[in-house]
């Protein structure tokens, strides 16, 4: 009889299986979404990569160092052209709005683990800083 509720019900023979988590992989996307996160959220995730380093940390690290240096750029810019109206003054609007766009599309690309590199300034990210964080 124990043989037919085994024959029956195969999966009464099989051990449960314990899910599997990636500790290294979680803690590089945690890296990746922290690094989104300010000036302070990329030395925090900075600081955290140093003792563990993973690959999307470091891609992350090196998309988002990017964007910050072109914030900057456009800050001076913006600094620049702080009296002057009409067009110079809608173009800084415009870059910081593209800025907007790139970070929040880095960031779900962090979100979902994804070394997806942001549009226009991905590759270029890549190139500048590719050997950095490592």
């Amino acid at each position: 009889m124990d043989n037919a509720e085994t024959s029956e019900n195969p999966e009464s023979s099989q051990t449960p299986q314990t899910p599997q988590t990636n500790s290294g992989s979680d803690q590089g996307k945690t890296i990746a979404i922290i690094s989104y996160l300010a000036w302070i959220g990329w030395i925090i995730a900075l600081v955290m990569h140093s003792s563990n380093k993973s690959s999307i940390g470091a891609y992350h690290l090196r998309q988002t160092l990017t964007l910050h240096l072109l914030a900057i750029a456009v800050y001076i810019l913006q600094f620049i052209v702080f009296f002057a109206a009409g067009p110079l003054g809608i173009l800084v609007w415009a870059l910081w709005i593209g800025l907007l766009v790139l970070w929040v599309m880095g960031f779900m690309a962090a979100i979902n683990g994804q070394e997806k590199p942001i549009p226009v300034i991905g590759e270029k990210a890549n190139e500048w800083f590719g050997n950095a964080f490592k």
